[in-house]
């Protein structure tokens, strides 16, 4: 029997004559007790996830068709219509919100002081009643919030579809990069098995990265409630990870298809779709702190050069790209040389080639958390 069902979730207008919605998809049986959450564009501007999405919804509905699908599976293939609706310049501006500038990846609520407050004296000692537990609090919680506007009612409504996913997937993508994911700490090394399918040329670590994004919202409660309850049992419940589909412009078919089949095989590994997956690739890196991140900067005004292409191994000090002002010494430019501080992979570099003092140009992935990172470990 077939299980696909659509839904349309309507915003709260945000202005006279305007009216948008979320399109949810979903499959499987919500009574399997197993359900993963995956969405695309929360940064409106972020092309490849729309497509590894939709290539993902249409092996799935043959998996349904074939009465293959185990477990609840939710896809929302264009998760923020009101930055898709940000055009400047004949381009999609949909990162932060014109209404107020917040990233609409950041400032989701971070419930766990409520869910404390509610489970201290209910906790038990089996895991999976721990877990239902705090799921249904979680709902409660979201239950009694009236958002206002429209972005915080996005926000909620997200927040309110995946809450309870053992699994969930925010597909992003850089500027130019290699394909990388970020997740939690705690989820490692049970989440290497997304890294592995997927390919991931780096996976970035962190307890807390700062800002509450969206994969954090969901997943960071869990092992903050295991540390203030150390004599229960509550595991990291929800496999939330960031996934980075390389950069902006890598949208063609043969990429995005394989990436939307790596997703699929890793739902059949964890048993949401019937069937065996092919033989689990090699982790291409293995996992490091987000903390060892160096985000390479333009101290000076200039147009781009780039000695090192991204995937490349950098050393601490060695060349990443030169600066040269065109106006400075006619004739020739005057030449800054831009380095890293760490050993590491380069696996992300800017798409334009003009830079501003403190333009993060370049990120490299070191093994060693570097000293004076703060509390914000993401770019804004």
């Amino acid at each position: 029997m077939r299980t696909k069902n659509i839904s349309e979730h309507f915003l709260p207008s945000s202005s006279i004559g305007t009216k948008r919605k979320i399109v949810t998809i979903s499959f499987g049986p919500k009574e399997s007790g197993k359900k993963v959450y995956i969405q695309a564009g929360l940064h409106a501007d972020e092309a490849p996830g729309y497509l590894v999405a939709g290539r993902l919804l249409e092996l799935l509905e043959k998996a349904d068709n074939s009465g293959d699908i185990l477990g609840e599976i939710i896809v929302v293939p264009a998760a923020n219509p009101v930055g898709l609706s940000q055009w400047n310049n004949d381009t999609v501006q949909g990162r932060f919100d014109n209404f107020d500038n917040i990233n609409f990846n950041r400032q989701y609520p971070d419930f766990t002081e409520k869910i404390a407050e509610k489970i201290a004296d209910r906790l038990g000692t089996e895991p999976l009643e721990n877990i239902i537990l705090i799921r249904e609090c979680t709902a409660e919680i979201l239950g009694s919030i009236k958002p206002e506007g429209e972005t915080e009612f996005l926000k909620h409504l997200l927040l309110s579809l995946s809450h309870d996913a053992d699994i969930v997937l925010d597909l992003h993508c850089d500027h130019q990069a290699l394909v990388h994911v970020y997740m939690g700490t705690s989820l490692w090394p049970d989440g290497k098995e997304l890294s592995a399918q997927i390919r991931a040329g780096a996976t970035l670590l962190a307890s807390d990265s700062g800002g509450t994004p969206f994969d954090e919202a969901n997943s960071k409660l869990w092992w903050e409630l295991a540390n203030k309850f150390p004599n229960h049992p509550i595991p990291p419940a929800c496999l939330a990870a960031t996934v980075e589909l390389r950069g902006s412009t890598d949208t063609n078919r043969q990429e995005t298809e394989q990436d939307a089949q790596n997703l699929y095989y890793f739902l059949q590994r964890r048993g949401y779709i019937a069937g065996a997956a092919p033989e689990l690739p090699e982790l291409v890196a293995d996992a490091t702190p987000l903390a060892g991140v160096d985000y390479v900067t333009a101290a000076t005004t200039g147009v781009l050069t780039f000695l090192k292409r991204v995937g490349d191994f950098v050393h601490k000090g060695e060349p990443i790209a030169e600066l040269i002002h065109p106006m400075n010494k006619p004739g020739a430019g005057e030449k800054v040389i831009l380095s890293g501080k760490t050993d590491g992979i380069l696996f992300a570099r800017c798409l334009d080639r003009f830079a501003r003092p403190g333009k993060v140009v370049a990120k490299v992935a070191g093994k060693e958390a570097l000293e004076g990172k703060g509390s914000n470990l993401l770019t804004s």
